[in-house]
């Protein structure tokens, strides 16, 4: 079988701790890389919230503990480590119904020693979430419970307002948010090649880049040129939760991974990269999208 290949195209990853491995992930697969860190991963500098949570999970005044990303619980491990030991901190939870959205969570919560209750299935997005505890709701009620929910960069109003519907009380635990990098040439850099339809293929691997490349955007005066440029650019998604937040922009994802891995997100983008760009470019009208391709 032949390998695939982006046979040259130009390739934009807004990879930031992983930007490297991107940039030779493309290169590999015969593309021509163009790496415009987006973000920067930064601790709460004084997380009142987290210490609240710590304080009401260690006296008993939660039900249900929400992890919804690896890295968020391990940080809130660290920053509940300035208040108590990290074993009181475990024996704690081990007294509430934990829940894990998807196997990095989980993963976390099994290094600790966290029994979990509830682990999402994919995609992972809010809406198997909260399906996952309806599903469970004979035994997990969440009528009167008091829901603690660790976020992860961005809120997830959706994921609160359905926690809330279904009559919990919610406690929202932020541990780290997202900020623009410290240095914001390449990423306006990259804003100037999409605008002037230099980029062939555009990989999102996580919503908070969506919002950043347009913020990026719009401070130089060139948000309605990028919204443009992406009727001639395969868009390609990690996944449903990154494929909304583009929605929400008007920007339709061309298409997503079968799993969520970088690896696999270079690989199939470089199979279909090129059909996907001679439907666009065989459309004359800019405001059509193409249909979400999902591989498999």
């Amino acid at each position: 079988m032949p390998r695939s290949d982006f046979a040259g195209l130009r390739v934009l990853s807004l990879e930031s701790r992983r930007a490297q491995e991107m940039a030779k992930l493309i290169t590999n697969f015969g593309g021509h890389p163009v790496v415009a860190p987006s973000m920067r991963e930064v601790p709460l500098e004084e997380n009142t919230d987290a210490l609240d949570f710590a304080f009401a999970l260690k006296e008993g005044r939660l039900d249900i503990v929400i992890f919804l990303t690896g890295v968020g619980t391990r940080t809130l491990t660290k920053v509940v480590e300035t208040l108590y030991p990290r074993e009181e901190f475990v024996a704690a939870l081990n007294k509430v119904t934990v829940v894990a959205r998807g196997p990095k969570p989980l993963a976390a919560l099994r290094e600790l020693g966290v029994s979990v209750s509830v682990t999402v299935p994919e995609p992972n997005t809010w809406r198997e979430l909260l399906q996952a505890l309806d599903d469970n709701q004979q035994t997990l009620p969440l009528s009167g419970r008091r829901v603690a929910v660790q976020e992860y960069g961005i809120a997830n109003s959706e994921l609160l307002h359905g926690l809330a519907s279904r009559g919990s009380i919610v406690i929202s635990v932020p541990v780290y948010q997202w900020r623009l990098p410290e240095e914001l040439a390449p990423l306006r850099h990259a804003v100037e090649l999409l605008a002037r339809g230099k980029i062939d293929v555009v990989l999102f691997t996580s919503s908070a880049q969506v919002e950043h490349l347009l913020q990026i955007a719009a401070g130089m005066g060139l948000k309605k040129d990028l919204l443009r440029s992406f009727a001639r650019t395969s868009v390609v998604s990690i996944g449903p939760i990154t494929s909304q937040q583009l929605q929400e922009h008007g920007i339709t994802a061309d298409m997503e991974p079968t799993h969520p891995k970088m690896g696999m997100m270079v690989n199939e983008a470089a199979e279909r990269s090129a059909e996907l760009l001679r439907m666009k470019w065989s459309d004359s009208s800019t405001d059509k999208s193409t249909t979400l391709v999902r591989i498999g």
